[in-house]
């Protein structure tokens, strides 16, 4: 299996609900190093699993849908507990959405498999991890 892998970077500001999660119930921040890695059982007629510049636009065109927002007000986000799985999970569906629509070329939607990381600090990440098809 071959990968690729493409990072950036988020700022947002989010509130949890539930007693379980303590002061972070409070409307806090969080910076993000995302990183999309991209997985194909083979390479196409270029060598290539695909585009790193179309998959680095695409991310970042993902990532621009929350960067610098507070989370609670984001309309497809509000209500719901941003936790960093979620948030995996959610820049996940999007990127394979991009994938199967050829936003990122013929290598995207040749691509099967998909993870993103999202690293909270250097001690905390969460990631959703997945095959797209």
């Amino acid at each position: 299996m071959f990968s690729l892998t493409v990072c950036d970077h988020i700022m947002i500001a989010h509130s949890f609900r539930g007693a379980e999660f303590g002061l972070a119930q409070r409307l806090h921040g969080a910076t993000y190093a995302v990183e999309a890695e991209f997985r194909a059982p083979k390479l196409d007629h270029l060598n290539l699993l695909i585009d790193i510049g179309l998959a680095k636009t695409e991310l970042r065109r993902v990532l621009d849908t929350v960067d610098y927002s507070n989370l609670d007000e984001v309309p497809a986000l509000a209500g719901r507990n941003t936790t960093t799985e979620f948030m995996a999970q959610h820049i996940h569906s999007l990127l394979a959405a991009a994938c199967r629509s050829g936003a990122m070329g013929d290598g995207g939607k040749a691509v099967t498999g998909l993870k993103v990381l999202l690293r909270e600090s250097p001690v905390a990440w969460a990631a959703f991890e997945a095959e797209i098809g």
